[in-house]
């Protein structure tokens, strides 16, 4: 399993070289964070050697694990306009341990300048076809990728108009038809989560890869608005009813990233177990400089553990790990 771990990595790392994608190595420590109110992060600090007599308080500079690559990433892109990749760990606090889970893990995030999500699907099933194996077999893996729009699949497996229930403040009437039990107070991205979670995820095909799109922009995310600003620019990657890659065609205007980190900062105060610090000027690499705006772009984040996962044909992701946790 290690030598196929590796030949997998090599073989990622092949495929984004030959199509001129710069690696970059970024911090896994970062001073502040991109605000995220549906995940906890890891806190630690940074300690300073100071002289006797000063005050501990004095000598630790809090620090947080990244989520995501994301925080970097995007600052150099913002820098120096090329289309990027990074194999790096990532963590999150709270996770369950299990199949799919582990609160440290390995992400491939790869950036691709001038084109949107579409472009990002095609460039993902590309890589999917340089990963499996010449000749028959793996037909649950092999692109092309299904892709369901959000809202057919709320229809067909939930059974109602997604869109129509957000509108007229029925989705908790909705959950409960479903046998659901929603908590008091819940907004419409929770409710739309809780439904998706418990009476849609599971019902994905598990015969081919599905590619889920047109979130609805009702929940929260760093995606583009589509057209008439229903939905956003966004897909998510599932195999064998396995969440894999998440993809959007990144906000840039400023005052949208703005606006989201803003909210998203006020969700974490509220709820976060571990509050971190949020950097309040990153929407300012969005703002036009002396190299123009920050260009078009469209970003994918993939689970390696559940990549290999997937494609050596286990069950759980402690069984490609070299360490489970």
């Amino acid at each position: 399993m290690l030598e196929k771990r590796a030949e997998i990595l090599g073989k990622i790392r092949s495929f984004f070289n030959e199509r001129r994608y710069l690696e970059v190595d970024t911090p896994l420590l970062a001073p502040d964070l991109i605000p995220e109110s549906c995940l906890e992060v890891f806190e630690t600090f940074r300690v300073h050697p100071q002289g006797a007599g000063t005050e501990k308080k004095h000598l630790e500079t809090p620090c947080w694990l990244i989520p995501s690559p994301e925080i970097w990433m995007k600052k150099l892109i913002a820098q120096h306009r090329r289309s990027l990749f990074q194999i790096c760990k990532c963590f999150r606090n709270g996770e369950s341990s299990g199949r799919t889970h582990s609160g440290e893990f390995t992400m491939v995030e790869y950036y691709t300048m001038n084109v949107g999500w579409e472009d990002s699907l095609s460039i993902t099933e590309e890589l999917f076809a340089a990963l499996l194996p010449e000749g028959p077999g793996e037909e649950a893996l092999r692109p092309p990728f299904s892709r369901i729009s959000m809202e057919e699949a709320f229809s067909r497996w939930a059974g109602f108009d997604l869109y129509r229930a957000a509108e007229d403040s029925s989705l908790e009437d909705e959950a409960r038809r479903l046998g659901l039990e929603p908590p008091p107070g819940l907004d419409r991205a929770a409710l739309y989560d809780l439904i998706f979670i418990h009476a849609v995820e599971p019902h994905l095909p598990r015969d081919r890869p599905v590619a889920l799109t047109d979130y609805p922009a009702f929940v929260p995310c760093l995606a583009k608005k589509s057209a008439g600003a229903k939905t956003v620019e966004r897909w998510e990657l599932y195999i064998r009813g396995i969440e894999l890659a998440n993809c959007y065609t990144e906000e840039t205007d400023p005052l949208e990233v703005r606006r989201f980190f803003q909210a998203e900062e006020a969700a974490k105060e509220e709820s976060a177990l571990v509050r971190h610090k949020v950097d309040r000027d990153y929407w300012k690499i969005f703002i036009p400089g002396s190299r123009g705006a920050f260009p078009p772009c469209s970003g994918v984040a993939m689970g390696l553990d559940r990549l290999i996962m997937v494609l050596t044909g286990r069950s759980s992701i402690d069984a490609v790990l070299p360490f489970p946790s």
